[in-house]
Protein backbone atom coordinates (compact mmCIF):
# COMPACT_ATOMS: atom_id res chain seq x y z
CA UNK A 1 0.00 0.00 0.00
CA UNK A 2 1.14 3.36 -0.87
CA UNK A 3 2.31 5.85 2.23
CA UNK A 4 0.31 8.54 1.63
CA UNK A 5 2.11 11.18 3.66
CA UNK A 6 3.98 13.91 2.11
CA UNK A 7 7.05 13.05 1.55
CA UNK A 8 9.42 15.92 3.68
CA UNK A 9 13.51 16.91 3.00
CA UNK A 10 15.29 18.93 4.70
CA UNK A 11 18.07 21.24 2.68
CA UNK A 12 20.53 22.46 5.19
CA UNK A 13 24.29 24.35 6.04
CA UNK A 14 25.58 27.72 6.42
CA UNK A 15 27.03 27.63 2.93
CA UNK A 16 24.44 29.51 1.52
CA UNK A 17 24.77 29.47 -1.86
CA UNK A 18 25.54 25.66 -2.17
CA UNK A 19 22.58 25.31 -0.44
CA UNK A 20 20.31 26.91 -2.46
CA UNK A 21 21.98 25.44 -5.50
CA UNK A 22 20.65 22.04 -4.42
CA UNK A 23 16.99 23.02 -3.51
CA UNK A 24 16.91 24.31 -6.93
CA UNK A 25 18.18 21.42 -8.45
CA UNK A 26 15.17 19.45 -6.42
CA UNK A 27 12.75 21.33 -7.51
CA UNK A 28 14.25 21.29 -11.15
CA UNK A 29 14.35 17.34 -10.50
CA UNK A 30 11.53 16.33 -9.23
CA UNK A 31 8.14 17.38 -10.35
CA UNK A 32 5.48 18.63 -8.09
CA UNK A 33 7.97 19.35 -5.33
CA UNK A 34 8.09 22.96 -3.03
CA UNK A 35 10.34 24.80 -1.15
CA UNK A 36 9.34 26.29 2.26
CA UNK A 37 11.84 28.77 4.08
CA UNK A 38 12.04 30.99 6.86
CA UNK A 39 14.26 34.09 6.44
CA UNK A 40 15.46 34.69 10.17
CA UNK A 41 17.12 38.03 8.71
CA UNK A 42 14.21 40.08 10.32
CA UNK A 43 14.44 38.16 13.42
CA UNK A 44 15.62 41.10 15.03
CA UNK A 45 12.33 43.55 14.31
CA UNK A 46 10.23 40.63 15.44
CA UNK A 47 8.98 38.50 12.60
CA UNK A 48 10.20 35.59 10.26
CA UNK A 49 9.57 36.00 6.72
CA UNK A 50 8.02 32.75 5.28
CA UNK A 51 8.21 32.25 1.42
CA UNK A 52 6.73 29.24 -0.37
CA UNK A 53 7.81 28.41 -4.15
CA UNK A 54 8.05 25.43 -6.77
CA UNK A 55 10.45 25.27 -9.73
CA UNK A 56 8.04 28.41 -11.59
CA UNK A 57 8.91 30.86 -8.86
CA UNK A 58 7.68 32.45 -5.39
CA UNK A 59 3.60 30.96 -5.06
CA UNK A 60 3.45 33.02 -1.25
CA UNK A 61 5.39 35.49 0.90
CA UNK A 62 4.16 35.97 4.74
CA UNK A 63 5.44 36.66 8.18
CA UNK A 64 5.46 34.76 11.22
CA UNK A 65 5.36 36.24 14.67
CA UNK A 66 8.58 35.16 17.16
CA UNK A 67 8.04 33.17 20.03
CA UNK A 68 9.46 33.57 23.82
CA UNK A 69 11.77 35.84 21.37
CA UNK A 70 13.26 33.08 19.46
CA UNK A 71 13.61 33.02 15.88
CA UNK A 72 14.05 29.26 16.18
CA UNK A 73 11.26 28.23 18.73
CA UNK A 74 9.02 30.61 16.07
CA UNK A 75 10.49 28.16 13.24
CA UNK A 76 9.25 24.79 15.17
CA UNK A 77 6.13 26.22 15.55
CA UNK A 78 5.53 27.18 12.36
CA UNK A 79 6.95 24.35 10.75
CA UNK A 80 4.96 21.61 11.09
CA UNK A 81 1.39 23.61 10.15
CA UNK A 82 2.62 25.08 6.85
CA UNK A 83 3.84 21.84 5.66
CA UNK A 84 0.67 19.43 6.57
CA UNK A 85 -0.97 22.58 4.67
CA UNK A 86 0.79 21.77 1.61
CA UNK A 87 -0.12 17.98 2.61
CA UNK A 88 -3.62 18.61 3.07
CA UNK A 89 -3.51 19.94 -0.61
CA UNK A 90 -2.30 16.95 -2.34
CA UNK A 91 -0.65 18.36 -5.19
CA UNK A 92 3.06 18.52 -3.47
CA UNK A 93 5.21 15.66 -4.46
CA UNK A 94 8.00 16.91 -2.32
CA UNK A 95 8.18 19.36 0.26
CA UNK A 96 12.09 20.78 0.59
CA UNK A 97 12.26 22.03 3.87
CA UNK A 98 15.47 25.35 3.02
CA UNK A 99 16.71 25.94 6.56
CA UNK A 100 18.24 29.19 7.02
CA UNK A 101 21.91 29.71 7.43
CA UNK A 102 22.72 28.63 11.15
CA UNK A 103 19.91 26.87 11.84
CA UNK A 104 20.53 23.49 12.98
CA UNK A 105 18.70 19.96 11.08
CA UNK A 106 18.80 18.07 14.27
CA UNK A 107 15.88 19.90 15.94
CA UNK A 108 13.95 20.57 12.74
CA UNK A 109 14.12 16.88 11.76
CA UNK A 110 13.07 16.30 15.24
CA UNK A 111 9.81 18.36 14.97
CA UNK A 112 8.95 17.08 12.04
CA UNK A 113 9.20 13.54 12.87
CA UNK A 114 7.50 13.81 16.23
CA UNK A 115 4.49 16.20 15.41
CA UNK A 116 4.01 15.02 11.35
CA UNK A 117 1.32 12.62 12.45
CA UNK A 118 -0.31 10.75 9.47
CA UNK A 119 0.83 13.64 6.94
CA UNK A 120 4.30 13.94 7.22
CA UNK A 121 7.26 11.66 6.39
CA UNK A 122 10.73 13.06 6.87
CA UNK A 123 12.59 11.11 3.92
CA UNK A 124 16.21 12.28 4.64
CA UNK A 125 18.93 15.44 5.49
CA UNK A 126 21.02 16.70 3.52
CA UNK A 127 23.71 19.36 4.41
CA UNK A 128 24.85 21.50 1.41
CA UNK A 129 28.70 21.65 1.00
CA UNK A 130 30.93 23.78 -0.80
CA UNK A 131 34.05 21.46 -0.80
CA UNK A 132 36.22 24.15 -1.05
CA UNK A 133 34.70 25.86 2.12
CA UNK A 134 34.66 22.88 4.64
CA UNK A 135 37.78 24.36 6.09
CA UNK A 136 37.30 27.91 6.88
CA UNK A 137 33.97 27.41 8.46
CA UNK A 138 35.43 24.95 10.39
CA UNK A 139 38.19 26.65 11.34
CA UNK A 140 36.13 30.08 12.12
CA UNK A 141 35.62 30.82 15.68
CA UNK A 142 33.62 33.66 15.68
CA UNK A 143 30.61 33.81 17.02
CA UNK A 144 27.53 33.51 14.97
CA UNK A 145 26.10 37.16 16.26
CA UNK A 146 29.58 38.85 15.14
CA UNK A 147 28.88 37.60 11.52
CA UNK A 148 24.68 38.36 11.80
CA UNK A 149 23.86 34.75 11.41
CA UNK A 150 22.38 34.52 15.66
CA UNK A 151 19.29 32.84 15.63
CA UNK A 152 18.06 34.68 18.89
CA UNK A 153 19.64 37.29 20.95
CA UNK A 154 21.13 34.46 22.78
CA UNK A 155 22.65 32.54 20.49
CA UNK A 156 25.85 31.74 21.70
CA UNK A 157 27.41 29.34 19.12
CA UNK A 158 30.08 29.92 16.52
CA UNK A 159 30.07 29.45 13.42
CA UNK A 160 33.11 26.51 13.53
CA UNK A 161 30.75 24.23 16.01
CA UNK A 162 27.62 25.02 14.00
CA UNK A 163 29.16 24.11 10.51
CA UNK A 164 30.31 20.98 12.06
CA UNK A 165 26.84 19.61 13.58
CA UNK A 166 25.42 20.33 10.34
CA UNK A 167 28.21 18.59 8.27
CA UNK A 168 28.48 15.74 11.04
CA UNK A 169 24.06 15.01 11.58
CA UNK A 170 23.18 14.68 8.29
CA UNK A 171 23.55 11.59 6.28
CA UNK A 172 23.82 12.91 2.82
CA UNK A 173 26.46 15.61 1.85
CA UNK A 174 25.28 17.07 -1.29
CA UNK A 175 28.74 18.50 -2.94
CA UNK A 176 28.20 21.65 -5.40
CA UNK A 177 31.14 21.78 -7.91
CA UNK A 178 33.94 23.99 -6.70
CA UNK A 179 37.15 24.55 -8.91
CA UNK A 180 38.74 25.97 -5.69
CA UNK A 181 38.23 22.75 -4.34
CA UNK A 182 41.29 20.30 -4.01
CA UNK A 183 42.12 16.90 -3.05
CA UNK A 184 42.91 17.59 0.75
CA UNK A 185 39.57 19.55 0.85
CA UNK A 186 37.51 15.75 -0.50
CA UNK A 187 40.17 14.26 2.18
CA UNK A 188 39.01 16.35 5.11
CA UNK A 189 35.19 15.69 4.13
CA UNK A 190 35.62 11.98 3.67
CA UNK A 191 37.50 11.85 7.17
CA UNK A 192 34.65 14.56 9.16
CA UNK A 193 31.79 12.16 7.98
CA UNK A 194 32.87 8.94 6.66
CA UNK A 195 30.29 7.07 6.66
CA UNK A 196 27.79 10.14 4.99
CA UNK A 197 26.53 9.56 1.36
CA UNK A 198 28.08 12.12 -0.50
CA UNK A 199 26.26 12.93 -3.97
CA UNK A 200 27.23 15.40 -6.56
CA UNK A 201 24.43 18.14 -6.34
CA UNK A 202 24.40 17.71 -10.37
CA UNK A 203 23.69 13.66 -10.49
CA UNK A 204 20.54 12.00 -10.37
CA UNK A 205 21.15 10.85 -7.01
CA UNK A 206 20.20 14.01 -5.14
CA UNK A 207 16.97 13.05 -6.26
CA UNK A 208 17.14 9.60 -5.13
CA UNK A 209 18.68 10.45 -2.24
CA UNK A 210 15.89 13.10 -1.14
CA UNK A 211 12.93 10.00 -0.83
CA UNK A 212 15.75 7.29 0.88
CA UNK A 213 14.71 7.49 4.52
CA UNK A 214 15.56 9.03 7.64
CA UNK A 215 15.29 7.27 11.16
CA UNK A 216 15.73 9.93 13.67
CA UNK A 217 16.52 8.36 16.40
CA UNK A 218 19.29 6.73 14.53
CA UNK A 219 20.69 9.84 13.60
CA UNK A 220 20.20 11.38 17.13
CA UNK A 221 22.16 8.09 18.80
CA UNK A 222 24.88 8.75 16.24
CA UNK A 223 25.49 12.15 17.79
CA UNK A 224 24.89 10.90 21.41
CA UNK A 225 28.68 11.20 23.22
CA UNK A 226 28.31 7.90 24.75
CA UNK A 227 27.73 6.27 21.60
CA UNK A 228 28.47 8.45 18.39
CA UNK A 229 29.89 6.80 15.24
CA UNK A 230 33.00 8.40 15.55
CA UNK A 231 35.73 8.40 12.93
CA UNK A 232 38.11 5.91 12.25
CA UNK A 233 42.42 6.35 12.00
CA UNK A 234 43.18 8.15 8.06
CA UNK A 235 45.98 9.99 6.15
CA UNK A 236 45.07 10.88 2.82
CA UNK A 237 46.16 13.86 0.54
CA UNK A 238 47.84 15.54 3.59
CA UNK A 239 44.43 15.09 6.16
CA UNK A 240 45.26 12.57 9.37
CA UNK A 241 42.72 11.64 11.53
CA UNK A 242 44.27 10.31 14.88
CA UNK A 243 41.80 8.29 17.16
CA UNK A 244 43.00 8.06 20.56
CA UNK A 245 41.72 5.72 23.56
CA UNK A 246 43.15 4.92 26.66
CA UNK A 247 42.06 3.51 30.12
CA UNK A 248 43.59 5.44 32.57
CA UNK A 249 42.10 9.06 33.36
CA UNK A 250 43.33 12.10 33.07
CA UNK A 251 44.53 14.01 35.78
CA UNK A 252 42.20 17.20 35.84
CA UNK A 253 44.71 19.83 36.82
CA UNK A 254 47.15 19.02 33.76
CA UNK A 255 44.48 18.24 31.86
CA UNK A 256 43.07 22.06 31.81
CA UNK A 257 45.98 23.56 31.37
CA UNK A 258 46.48 21.79 27.94
CA UNK A 259 42.96 22.49 26.47
CA UNK A 260 44.44 25.39 24.63
CA UNK A 261 46.80 23.78 22.87
CA UNK A 262 44.61 21.00 22.50
CA UNK A 263 41.40 22.19 21.09
CA UNK A 264 43.75 23.75 18.43
CA UNK A 265 45.81 20.86 17.75
CA UNK A 266 42.89 20.16 15.00
CA UNK A 267 40.62 21.95 12.86
CA UNK A 268 37.64 18.86 14.53
CA UNK A 269 37.85 17.00 17.51
CA UNK A 270 35.61 15.23 19.86
CA UNK A 271 34.73 12.10 21.69
CA UNK A 272 34.16 11.25 25.23
CA UNK A 273 36.71 10.92 27.90
CA UNK A 274 36.81 11.04 32.30
CA UNK A 275 38.54 12.45 34.54
CA UNK A 276 40.15 10.75 37.76
CA UNK A 277 37.94 13.42 40.36
CA UNK A 278 34.73 12.74 38.73
CA UNK A 279 35.20 9.07 37.61
CA UNK A 280 31.75 8.24 37.51
CA UNK A 281 30.61 10.92 35.13
CA UNK A 282 31.07 10.11 31.61
CA UNK A 283 32.19 13.85 29.59
CA UNK A 284 32.08 15.05 25.64
CA UNK A 285 34.23 16.66 24.33
CA UNK A 286 33.44 19.12 21.37
CA UNK A 287 35.89 21.48 19.49
CA UNK A 288 36.00 23.22 16.46
CA UNK A 289 37.22 26.87 15.23
CA UNK A 290 39.75 26.53 18.69
CA UNK A 291 36.52 26.49 20.31
CA UNK A 292 35.59 23.64 22.99
CA UNK A 293 32.98 22.50 25.02
CA UNK A 294 33.23 20.20 27.62
CA UNK A 295 29.82 19.06 28.68
CA UNK A 296 28.53 16.20 31.36
CA UNK A 297 26.97 13.82 29.17
CA UNK A 298 25.20 11.44 32.18
CA UNK A 299 27.02 8.56 34.04
CA UNK A 300 29.21 5.59 32.84
CA UNK A 301 27.31 2.39 32.65
CA UNK A 302 29.89 1.16 35.07
CA UNK A 303 28.62 3.20 37.40
CA UNK A 304 24.86 2.60 37.36
CA UNK A 305 23.47 -0.67 39.55
CA UNK A 306 22.70 -3.72 37.53
CA UNK A 307 19.00 -3.25 37.48
CA UNK A 308 19.31 0.15 35.53
CA UNK A 309 20.90 -1.59 32.47
CA UNK A 310 17.30 -2.84 31.37
CA UNK A 311 16.58 0.62 30.91
CA UNK A 312 19.69 1.47 28.94
CA UNK A 313 18.93 1.44 25.06
CA UNK A 314 20.68 -1.41 23.37
CA UNK A 315 23.08 1.01 21.27
CA UNK A 316 24.18 2.74 24.28
CA UNK A 317 25.00 -1.01 25.46
CA UNK A 318 26.40 -2.03 22.49
CA UNK A 319 28.61 1.30 22.29
CA UNK A 320 29.93 0.22 26.08
CA UNK A 321 30.78 -2.97 25.24
CA UNK A 322 33.57 -1.99 23.07
CA UNK A 323 35.49 0.39 25.19
CA UNK A 324 34.88 -2.21 28.36
CA UNK A 325 37.65 -2.65 30.53
CA UNK A 326 37.92 -5.33 33.43
CA UNK A 327 38.61 -2.81 36.08
CA UNK A 328 37.07 0.56 35.04
CA UNK A 329 33.62 -0.91 33.14
CA UNK A 330 33.11 1.84 30.02
CA UNK A 331 35.41 4.46 31.46
CA UNK A 332 37.66 5.52 28.67
CA UNK A 333 39.47 8.30 26.73
CA UNK A 334 38.05 7.79 23.12
CA UNK A 335 39.10 11.20 21.08
CA UNK A 336 39.28 11.75 17.78
CA UNK A 337 41.62 14.40 16.23
CA UNK A 338 40.64 15.22 11.97
CA UNK A 339 43.07 17.71 10.47
CA UNK A 340 45.64 19.17 7.39
CA UNK A 341 48.81 19.01 8.99
CA UNK A 342 48.11 16.78 11.94
CA UNK A 343 51.21 17.01 14.59
CA UNK A 344 50.32 13.31 15.36
CA UNK A 345 53.43 12.76 17.61
CA UNK A 346 52.93 15.94 19.44
CA UNK A 347 49.51 15.47 19.63
CA UNK A 348 49.98 12.19 21.10
CA UNK A 349 52.40 13.24 23.99
CA UNK A 350 50.44 16.25 25.23
CA UNK A 351 47.94 13.88 25.77
CA UNK A 352 49.77 11.41 27.35
CA UNK A 353 51.04 13.57 29.61
CA UNK A 354 47.48 14.64 30.87
CA UNK A 355 47.13 10.95 31.80
CA UNK A 356 47.72 9.84 35.92
CA UNK A 357 51.00 8.84 36.18
CA UNK A 358 51.96 5.46 37.45
CA UNK A 359 52.13 6.93 41.28
CA UNK A 360 48.77 8.62 40.87
CA UNK A 361 46.91 6.05 39.28
CA UNK A 362 48.00 3.19 42.20
CA UNK A 363 46.46 5.63 44.75
CA UNK A 364 42.92 4.39 43.68
CA UNK A 365 39.81 6.30 42.86
CA UNK A 366 39.93 7.63 47.10
CA UNK A 367 42.81 9.56 46.11
CA UNK A 368 42.00 10.88 42.61
CA UNK A 369 38.94 12.45 43.94
CA UNK A 370 41.13 14.55 46.14
CA UNK A 371 42.69 16.48 43.31
CA UNK A 372 42.00 20.13 42.77
CA UNK A 373 38.57 20.37 40.58
CA UNK A 374 39.95 22.27 37.62
CA UNK A 375 36.83 21.86 35.66
CA UNK A 376 34.25 23.66 38.33
CA UNK A 377 33.91 25.96 35.82
CA UNK A 378 33.39 24.52 33.00
CA UNK A 379 31.07 21.40 34.54
CA UNK A 380 29.04 23.33 37.67
CA UNK A 381 28.72 27.23 36.49
CA UNK A 382 27.14 29.03 38.65
CA UNK A 383 23.95 30.08 38.00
Amino acid sequence: MRDSRLPVVIVGGLHSDARKEVVDRLLRSVPGSVVLHHDLTTASEGTLQRTVRDASGELSRSDAPLVNDCACCALREDLVPELERLAESGLTRLAIVELWDSVEPKPMAEVVAAHGGEALDLTNVITAVDPALVLPYLGNGDDLAETGLAAAPSDQRTVGDTWARQLEYAPVLALVDSENADDEDRALLAQLHPTARRVPAGSGELAQAAFAGFDVDSAADAQHPACALLPQEADEAGVTTLVWRRHRPFHPGRLYQALEDLCCAAARSRGRFWLADRPDTLLAWDAAGGALCVENAGPWLASLPDAAWEMVPPVRRAAAALDWHPEHGDCCQHLVFTSPGLDRDGLERLLESCLLTDAEYAGGREAWQLLPSAFDSLLDPVS
